[in-house]
């Protein structure tokens, strides 16, 4: 799995979007049993918290990822943040501020569906949305420059260091889904009543902005691929094989932390957990 992982600028115009791993969702069970395992041992040890960014353009399928990959996961262990459109209070704070407070605590798991790159594509491919933020240097569109997208890069950069310094472990998926599959899944939300509820027109106005939005996921990844938040694309148009993909990534990256392991009990309930047992049977 380390050739998704991006350790050079890629291209995602020459990366590919499909790939199928046979019995992907077989292969997937077992692994998220592990990882259930594994995430019982990391809320015992309580030292490091978890991070799991999903980007991804519309259908790409991360709602489905969530429900499948976290599945044996311990219901207190594991919370997922789907963040929208900045409420009004968000936008009284700076943009990394509403994706802070909802960082995971160390134990925990913390699934940011969507994150704070929002802030450096949407905005960026729609940069009036900027203008709602109220930032004092910026009074018009004009002022969001080069400069401006280099100063946030880099914001963004520092957020994830100091985390990853504090014992945050971070994982960042691109899913990258072609634009012929997300037609696909597009009409099917249109065709199938159940799904219905799903389509929203705006959804075909940000697909005519494809080509944008691909520049500038591109440089985003580009920008912000670090050894202690590295992103991973994904390719997407096989549903089953991306959730495999992201659990067995996770699983193994966790794996190498030798240090994870559940607290031992103190010198003096090791020596009297015959007498515990004892007490307890003799009731």
């Amino acid at each position: 799995m380390d050739n998704y992982k991006v350790t050079t600028n890629i291209s995602l115009k020459n990366s590919e979007t499909k790939i199928v791993i046979d019995d992907a969702e077989k292969e997937l069970k077992k692994v998220r049993k592990k990882l259930g395992k594994l995430q019982d041992t990391i809320y015992a040890h309580g030292k490091y918290a978890v991070l799991i960014c999903l980007q991804g353009m519309d259908t790409a399928g991360k709602d489905s990822l969530i429900r499948e990959v976290f599945k044996d996961f311990n219901a207190r262990g594991v919370v997922v943040h789907s963040f929208k459109v900045p409420t009004e209070l968000e936008l009284k704070h700076d943009y990394i501020w509403r994706h802070y407070i909802a960082l995971p605590a160390r134990g925990k798991f913390g699934v940011f569906n969507r994150t704070h790159y929002e802030n450096v594509l949407v905005t960026r491919v729609h940069p009036g949305y900027i203008l709602g933020e109220n930032i004092p240097t910026v009074n018009s569109v004009d002022d969001i420059d080069d400069a401006f997208w280099d100063k946030r890069f880099e914001q963004i950069n520092n957020f994830e260091k100091h985390i990853a310094e504090s014992g945050t472990i971070i994982f960042k998926f691109f899913l990258n889904l072609s634009k012929e599959e997300q037609k696909n899944r597009l009409l099917r939300r249109l065709e199938k009543q159940e799904k219905n509820w799903k389509f929203s027109p705006g959804d075909l106005k940000e697909r005519k902005l494809w080509e944008k939005y691909q520049e500038c996921y591109e440089d985003a990844i580009n920008r912000t691929s670090k050894p202690h938040a590295p992103w991973y694309t994904i390719p997407a148009d096989d549903k089953p094989t991306a959730r495999y993909m992201v659990a067995k990534i996770m699983y193994d990256v966790l794996s190498t932390y030798k240090d994870i392991q559940e607290p031992e009990l103190d010198d003096d309930i090791k020596a009297n957990l015959k007498i515990y047992k004892e007490e307890l049977n003799n009731e």
